[in-house]
């Protein structure tokens, strides 16, 4: 019969990515670790991992089970909390596209509840990587954008996964950039403007598509393009290169500094900035109150 246990074993090697490393995390033997999850493989008749000398990976029924693995452990922390009094630390996590806001307001949220309680997680990463995270639970809710170019595609997408995306609010688009850059004192600035200028994206990986990039405008023929897998980077490119990305235009100086403005692109194109969550699964009370937190930006849109 399956056990609780096994569930554990299951998400720690998920999330450590290996059986090695999973069986120090848990203080096991990694013969004793393998077994058991050789033993739940067998019991449900699928196979969760996939083994090669590359290492360890879910396969899809594998990805699947993880997530109920992962409702189930969950489920089980809040029953005994609220039957046996014992009181266990509560995890939050959100994925995110690279968006300061989304940071900024996770760390209200954090500052707020404080650390004795909660255990808190943000991941900053690709969008398939926040698609991934929040279908197999790592993530509560991710945090993405949509628009008339790639709302299809990712709408399918989240559809196959049993997720929904949320909208909060649209943007108008615009280029963000040093204001040391010789772009930044004009109150509007065309693609024209911008051509001998390099324009600045995030990295998507193995899953690099024009509709999971995270600007809008990804089919436009850049003449000069740097990638980049962090907003630090990012950030400096735009000093030192004078770069520029284009984005929602929601400034958060006490993140980023007050050395970088946001200027209107001349453009109709606009985004909806929204989060993705499991369907039929309610938000918790952290989801909720950090989901209010990002509502708070609506005000901020230029």
């Amino acid at each position: 019969m399956m056990t609780l246990q096994q569930l554990r074993y299951v998400v720690a090697i998920a999330d450590a990515k290996s059986i090695n490393k999973a069986a120090a995390d848990l203080f096991v033997s990694q013969p004793t670790l393998s077994s058991t999850i050789k033993e739940l493989e067998n019991e449900i008749n699928i196979e969760i991992f996939s083994r090669s000398n590359r290492g360890i990976v879910l396969t899809p029924e594998g990805e699947e089970f993880l997530g109920y693995a992962r409702q189930m452990l969950e489920h089980y922390r809040l029953m005994e909390e609220r039957y046996s009094g014992k009181k266990q630390t509560k995890k939050f996590s959100v994925s995110t596209q690279h968006y300061t806001f989304a940071v900024e307001a996770f760390i209200r949220l954090a500052r707020e509840f404080g650390f004795e309680e909660f255990e808190f997680a943000i991941h900053e990463t690709k969008t398939y990587e926040v698609i991934h995270n929040v279908k197999i639970q790592k993530s509560e809710v991710g945090v993405i954008y949509l628009n008339d170019f790639n709302h299809k595609v990712i709408e399918k997408i989240l559809k196959e996964n049993e997720l929904e995306f949320v909208p909060l609010f649209d943007c108008r688009i615009y280029v963000y950039l040093s204001r040391k850059n010789p772009l930044a004192g004009k109150e509007k600035l065309t693609m024209e403007d911008l051509e001998e200028y390099p324009c600045l994206s995030f990295e998507q990986g193995d899953n690099n598509s024009f509709y999971l990039a995270e600007e809008v405008m990804s089919t436009h023929e850049y003449k000069r393009i740097i990638k980049a897998d962090d907003r630090a980077t990012m950030l400096n490119l735009m000093v030192g290169l004078n770069g520029y990305t284009l984005c929602s235009g929601i400034i958060c100086e006490e993140l980023n500094g007050n050395e970088y403005a946001a200027i209107p692109l001349d453009s109709d194109e606009t985004m909806t900035i929204g989060y993705i969550k499991k369907k039929r699964m309610p938000l918790s009370k952290l989801g909720e109150m950090y989901i209010g937190e990002l509502k708070k930006y609506e005000e901020k849109v230029l």
